[in-house]
């Protein structure tokens, strides 16, 4: 559905006994979500898991104001909500309540439930590409810029296993509060290509991945199913996945790649998750 330049689209809960009898198409009808960047739109994909919104917000020549979509039943977008946006394009400003901040690409900015908000791009013939995530919010917390030198860096796996990575997490418990958003974004070092691998599953939040810098050329195989009944989707550039609670992700690219991962639930504990032993994975 569409309203002037914003464009949502529903996704209901899919049960796990459902999703083992569903072919390839089927699983991208349900978990796939295609075509967020268009130029001088917004688009929105509501899910019913945690209520959770996956979007994406492409301005041009003038601003684009998030408005509210009739799922969330509010006059304004964020009444009731809370958002985080990643800048995976060029130089932008988001202006939250009449206050322009300025986003290099990798920045992310957190805004708190009941703002106002519109995006720009500085440069038209490079616009910014704003990844937006929305889940509900019980109270307020104040905007907050995190640059992408100010998240907390983990480097982890190893060039053997094929997973060499760095973690970027820029909502953890010593940084920027929220009422259940929890996003970072990882970068594969080049000549590896696993994501989330010994993977897990946490029923006590759903999550969402947008792969990016993905090559023209290149896919990236995301996994997910139970972990007994495991299903893969291809991926390419700036798509973005949702995986259920009762799910698995991972992934394996044909060449290194990005990806920006995105929690909402019952906590923000990024540890807190149950590990799947390899062996035990079919």
């Amino acid at each position: 559905m569409s309203d002037s330049h914003m464009k949502y689209s529903i996704r209901h809960a899919i049960d796990p006994v459902a999703a083992r009898r569903m072919d390839s198409e089927e699983l991208r009808a349900h978990f796939h979500v295609p075509a967020l960047f268009e130029p001088g739109r917004i688009n929105l994909t509501y899910t019913l898991y945690d209520r959770m919104i996956v979007g994406g917000a492409m301005p041009e020549r003038g601003e684009l104001t998030l408005e509210a979509i009739k799922p969330t039943g509010t006059k304004r977008f964020l009444d009731r909500r809370e958002m985080i946006a990643v800048n995976i394009g060029g130089a932008g400003k988001i202006t939250v309540d009449g206050e322009a901040q300025s986003l290099a690409p990798r920045d992310m900015l957190y805004v708190g439930m009941g703002s106002s908000v519109a995006f720009s791009s500085d440069d038209p013939d490079k616009p910014a590409k704003f990844y937006l995530l929305s889940a509900p919010a019980h109270q307020k917390h104040p905007t907050s810029l995190i640059r992408i030198g100010d998240a907390k860096r983990l480097d982890l796996g190893s060039q053997a296993a094929s997973n060499e990575r760095s973690i970027f997490q820029f909502i953890h418990p010593e940084g920027v509060k929220t009422c259940q958003l929890v996003v970072g974004m990882t970068t594969l070092a080049t000549g590896s290509v696993w994501n989330t691998m010994p993977s897990h599953v946490h029923d006590r939040r759903m999550e969402a991945y947008l792969y990016f810098d993905v090559p023209d050329t290149a896919r990236v195989f995301h996994f997910m199913g139970e972990p007994t009944q495991t299903r893969h989707i291809l991926m390419a550039n700036e798509e973005a996945v949702i995986s259920p609670p009762w799910s698995i992700h991972s992934g394996c690219g044909t060449a290194n790649y990005s990806f920006i991962w995105a929690m909402a639930g019952d906590n923000v504990d990024y540890t807190d998750v149950d590990p799947v032993p390899l062996e035990t994975m079919r």
